[in-house]
């Protein structure tokens, strides 16, 4: 099998078998990474948008392509755990048990960075975030390149992250080379994020790997205040990405409704008869169980409030679709902040840019 790239304004997707990468369409993507060109590619979590970590010109390239702010640190992704050696200066041995129970998988590390990282790759920070993913197109892309990949989420800055080769493609047709295309994501939302840098340990971002399951391997871990922050919390330094800048977020202005779930609905039918009144299209955001009582120009469920899971895997595919259906304001349902709820529920509020209403 022979792969040309034609050059052109159009970016080039490659369909990849999430199970068993086709290894020429692997080297085309690799060779792209090398060369110091942006290649999007899938995760267990979201779509990521890869560049060579090591390269800073390509990597202050992807912040300009996403419109990323340059003090919001991408993520560095590798495919061994003994490239984590090289590029931090000390690894702690609670670190080697995380990574030994969640790697590869949806959990990112914080350490102390080491020389071989440039600020560039790591917004100008002391530390650097590392991860393992566990998806086999994304295990060969790094493997096939060579170098750790730095590879934040592969949309514009600000919009719901991609879970599909057609987000991307929604947000960066034209601006990047190729989009390896494995289908669907199976998680939804990003990792984890850990801070190992600091004494506790401290939780930067709730994600794919639950609170509940590091603390059997960590019991220090605590949470940061900006986790469950219920208002913008204002950080002077980000280790993690998601804690400075809106993320997330639709096009619609979006409203997220906190309560018991009785109260809830009752609240968003009285404020979606009362912006109809106005003459807005009004998109609920809902769940399976509750979705068939609303009424309003757009209805969707971002599943069952008994599967959380499938909540997380659904969310930004959801928030995506409101876009297409032209509302103008959103008013969202809250859910369980256990287990990956508590994921979920750091997204709506950022998305809805803690427009929060408590009843």
């Amino acid at each position: 099998m022979i792969i040309k790239l034609v050059g052109g304004s159009k970016t080039v997707i490659l369909e990849v078998n999430s199970v068993n990468p086709e290894a020429e369409k692997i080297r085309v993507a690799a060779k792209i990474i090398q060369e110091g060109g942006l290649v999007a590619f899938p995760t267990e979590t979201v779509y990521g948008l890869g560049a060579n970590a090591l390269n800073s010109t390509t990597v202050l390239a992807l912040f300009k392509t996403k419109n990323r702010p340059l003090d919001n640190p991408p993520i560095l992704h590798i495919a061994d755990t003994c490239q984590v050696y090289q590029l931090v200066q000390e690894v702690p041995k609670n670190a080697e048990l995380l990574m030994k129970h969640f790697w590869p998988g949806p959990l990112t590390l914080i350490f102390k960075r080491s020389e071989t990282i440039h600020k560039e790759s790591v917004a100008g920070l002391d530390t650097v975030a590392i991860r393992m993913p566990n998806h086999n197109v994304a295990l060969s892309l790094i493997k096939q390149s060579g170098t750790p990949i730095a590879a934040p989420s592969a949309n514009l800055s600000g919009k719901p992250s991609p879970t599909t080769a057609q987000h991307v493609y929604d947000d960066l047709n034209g601006k990047i080379d190729v989009i390896l295309d494995g289908g669907p994501t199976s998680i939804g939302v990003e990792s984890t994020v850990l801070d190992l840098s600091v004494d506790p340990p401290l939780l930067l971002r709730p994600g794919g790997t639950t609170f509940e399951n590091i603390k059997t391997v960590l019991p220090t871990v605590v949470l940061h205040s900006f986790v469950t922050s219920e208002q913008d919390v204002k950080v002077e330094c980000a280790r993690s990405p998601g804690m400075m800048h809106k993320h997330y977020a639709p096009n619609a202005e979006m409203l997220l409704v906190e309560g018991t779930v009785q109260a809830i609905i009752s609240k968003i039918t009285t404020l979606s008869e009362q912006y109809s009144g106005e003459g807005k299209k009004v998109g609920i955001l809902a769940t399976d169980e509750t979705q068939k009582g609303y009424s309003a120009h757009v209805v969707k469920s971002m599943g069952s409030r008994f599967d959380l899971d499938m909540v997380a895997k659904e969310l930004f595919k959801v928030l995506r679709e409101f876009n297409e259906n032209s509302v103008d304001v959103i008013l969202a349902e809250s859910v369980p902040l256990d287990g990956m709820g508590l994921a979920v529920m750091n997204r709506l509020r950022k998305a809805s840019n803690y427009h929060i209403i408590k009843v």
